[in-house]
């Protein structure tokens, strides 16, 4: 399943190119942070556990056999290494770097208005999410924000196809139930 290209610089790499390696990093960096961010809820430790994510990578880079995509690859480890941090820490979750968030979600938005609505959803979404399981932030943010299928996820979870038809099923009803639950709160909040 490796393009030309990926199988070059994987033969690189394992030839001990470093500059190959730092293409590969940057070509893969914002995939990995942006699951780990998801998973942990905080920026520092998401940097810590990307960093240690492209090491496991460079580690087992020989047993990879690319009998998958090198994405959905690096996704595992990507997701295992965060459940790893989770399971160590044995902390509650973090609230989101909202900040972060919103440069780079809005870096391009031209319309002031539009922005802050896309803005107050944003944050609105990621507050909900930090309410949620690390399993099922990390389940949504796969499905619908790294827009992989079930298959792809599938490999990258090492969970059956109706297992997580069931559970993304399940993560979307707390998620909705959780919005709900904001916007009520917010509604009557603002009426006093």
């Amino acid at each position: 399943m490796l393009t030309n290209k990926e199988q070059k610089l994987l033969s690189e790499i394992r030839g001990g190119n470093t500059h190959a390696f730092g293409v590969f990093v940057d070509q893969y960096k914002d995939l990995v942070f942006t699951l780990t961010l998801r998973m942990l809820g905080n920026r520092e430790e998401a940097e810590e556990v990307s960093q240690d994510t492209f090491i496991k990578i460079f580690n087992s880079l020989d047993s990879f056999k690319g009998d998958s995509k090198i994405s959905t690859w690096i996704y595992r480890i990507a997701y295992n290494t965060s459940l790893d941090r989770i399971k160590k820490n044995k902390k509650r979750r973090l609230e989101v770097d909202f900040e972060y968030t919103k440069a780079i979600a809005f870096a391009d938005v031209d319309n002031a208005m539009e922005k802050m609505v896309k803005q107050e959803k944003s944050e609105l979404i990621q507050a909900c999410m930090g309410k949620l399981s690390a399993e099922d932030a990390a389940i949504v943010t796969l499905f619908y924000f790294e827009e992989k299928n079930l298959v792809e996820m599938e490999k990258i979870l090492n969970l059956s196809v109706n297992t997580l038809k069931v559970r993304l099923f399940r993560a979307r009803k707390k998620l909705a139930d959780i919005m709900q639950n904001s916007l009520l709160g917010e509604i009557l909040e603002s009426n006093g």
